[in-house]
């Protein structure tokens, strides 16, 4: 007969055990905007710009902060109710070169539709999905960039009512040009980001694009959130 000691002996080991490794400290999934709203141009920069800011020497570093323990990256476009579609499969960034490879893949990248409407609800649901298979990590953060309110579909809220969002932290990446910038950013601070930390920030166009991204990349790869005034803090 087992005495009780040793029962609890047992369970107390059994406590201690490491759970399972993390394959991640961050999947970070990056959401470009393809409605009928972006015209090829836009598209181009939003794609080079995505690269560029991967490719900055301070995002780099940030991904790499922490030997060990990488960020695992994808990216899809999104536009109307059944129009999203992959650009980058889960990559996880272990060195220069995956990043590298990254980037080239985003840039590389055509897009699919040109046509359709802007239905957010529809990007969050579909992100949703993408997070099922992505590897386990310590974080999760969806990176939403549109240059427009959702005007097809269910909204936001309906998304995070009915999907599995929960634990997903949603940061979002204005646009201006095609609304104006400041109602774009409070639209999108009211009805789409979400979780603790969540923000958003603003690109006044596309050319200005590469420079917001980086800056967005930044924040989310040191977990820190930006405050009302733009101001980060821990």
């Amino acid at each position: 007969m087992v005495s009780a000691w040793a029962k609890a002996a047992v369970l107390a080991a059994l406590f201690a055990l490491p759970g399972p490794a993390l394959a991640c400290r961050l999947a970070l999934l990056l959401a470009l905007d393809v409605s009928s709203s972006v015209d090829s141009r836009e598209d181009r920069l939003q794609r080079a710009g995505l690269a560029a800011a991967l490719l900055d020497p301070k995002v780099q570093s940030a991904f790499l902060a922490i030997p060990g323990e990488p960020v695992a990256l994808a990216a899809f476009e999104w536009s109307g109710k059944s129009q999203q579609h992959p650009v980058l499969g889960w990559t996880l960034i272990e060195g220069a070169g995956d990043l590298l490879r990254a980037a080239e893949t985003i840039e590389a990248s055509e897009r699919r539709q040109d046509a359709f409407p802007t239905a957010l609800g529809y990007a969050l649901g579909h992100a949703a999905g993408v997070f099922q298979s992505a590897p386990s990590c310590g974080r999760r953060a969806l990176d939403v960039s549109g240059d427009g309110v959702n005007n097809h579909g269910f909204k936001p809220v309906h998304a995070y009512r009915h999907f599995p969002l929960d634990g997903i932290t949603v940061n979002a990446l204005a646009i201006g040009g095609s609304v104006p910038t400041d109602y774009l950013l409070s639209y999108f601070e009211r009805e789409v980001i979400r979780g603790p930390g969540a923000f958003a920030i603003e690109a006044a166009d596309y050319d200005d694009f590469a420079r917001a991204m980086k800056r967005k990349l930044l924040l989310e790869l040191s977990d820190r959130v930006v405050s009302d005034a733009g101001e980060a803090r821990p």
